[in-house]
């Protein structure tokens, strides 16, 4: 059929016009990065620890999620917060799986971190072995068995955990002073890396561990003297964890990226809590370089010290107890304004659409 002259003007002039509106030039810079984004993958800076608070990252990169979603995750291994709090200073990260306390060090040094999902809640609980753990499990409160032990063996108890201002220790610390009310002389906190906690535990090297999983699940399959001092309820309620956090400029450069890695999160999280075989096959591809066995890491996905979930709100009122707390250990510099920290409209967003 013969289009008239006019008619074949017209769409040709409106095909013209259609392109002109989608041309770069005439796109505005928000629209620009959308559409990159959407047509290449968007590389992310991840640094992580290789614990199981950090789930959820093991989910979404074991089940390829983050590929089908257009994120390329570039991964590096830390041993400790305070490790990966250095890494964010030098710029050389974009997102952290990170423990809540060191993400509030990071922000109190002038670090542009925003805590976008929480990760776990009662994590980390106190694991004892040898001598020591009887005679806690004997003695009529934590500050008794703390004493009788020094008095026994003439010196404090060596109880290993993560470096100073990680979370392990700021619980432990917490813990000691505040429910155990133990006598500092009778206590040598000893601050490793995360491996190293656990080859101090199977060496007999130290008494105890303010640790999380798998170290507590595994030490008490290799040692049968080994077990739970203090659930991490007795040490702390609600006690918040490992967290989400990404740095502002990233959110501000990708953050259409930044809420499908939030949303991704959230599925993981739920993925994680009601399939944990498939969760564990994931864990332990990441956790000792894969030669720990499933079996252990599945039983420490349910273990009462894994408590997986994302919502930040919920983890507000004990983060800011554990700050009040930092402030007389002088982990932490100066106060941070929570409300500056946390950015929930993600979280918020997956939930309103779900």
């Amino acid at each position: 059929m013969q289009i008239p002259l006019a008619r074949r003007r017209f769409l040709r002039l409106s095909g013209a016009a259609a392109a002109l509106a989608l041309s770069p030039a005439t796109l505005s810079p928000a629209a620009l990065s959308s559409r990159a984004e959407a047509a290449s993958p968007v590389t992310l800076r991840v640094g992580y620890i290789p614990i199981i608070p950090m789930t959820q990252l093991f989910i979404m990169e074991g089940e390829g999620w983050t590929g089908q979603a257009g994120l390329d995750l570039k991964l590096t291994s830390f041993s400790s917060g305070p490790a990966m709090v250095q890494a964010l200073a030098s710029g050389s990260l974009d997102v952290v799986y990170v423990g809540i306390g060191p993400a509030m060090v990071a922000r109190s040094r002038g670090i542009d971190i925003k805590v976008l999902a929480s990760n776990i809640i009662d994590q980390v609980a106190f694991i004892g072995r040898g001598p020591f753990a009887e005679t806690m499990a004997a003695s009529a409160s934590p500050a008794d068995g703390f004493r009788q032990f020094y008095q026994r063996a003439g010196r404090p108890a060596k109880i290993a955990t993560l470096p100073q201002g990680s979370v392990p220790d700021t619980i432990l610390r917490y813990y000691i002073r505040n429910v155990a009310k133990a006598d500092p002389a009778h206590v040598e906190i000893v601050g490793v890396g995360e491996d190293q906690v656990q080859q101090l535990l199977l060496a007999g090297a130290v008494e105890g561990a303010s640790i999380l999983e798998p170290v507590l699940t595994i030490v008490q399959e290799r040692d049968p003297t080994a077990r739970i001092v203090a659930p991490a309820n007795a040490m702390l309620p609600r006690q918040p964890g490992a967290v989400l956090a990404v740095r502002e400029t990233a959110i501000a450069e990708h953050r259409d990226a930044i809420a499908k890695l939030v949303e991704l999160h959230v599925r993981a999280t739920d993925f994680a809590n009601t399939r944990h075989d498939r969760a564990a096959a994931h864990v332990s591809a990441f956790i000792g370089k894969g030669l720990v066995d499933p079996d252990v890491i599945a039983k420490a996905l349910r273990s009462p010290n894994t408590n997986l979930v994302a919502n930040p709100h919920e983890i507000m009122e004990s983060t800011a107890l554990l700050q009040d707390f930092q402030q007389t250990t002088g982990a932490q510099i100066k106060p941070v304004d929570l409300n500056a920290l946390f950015d929930h409209s993600f979280f918020d967003a997956v939930r309103k659409a779900g």
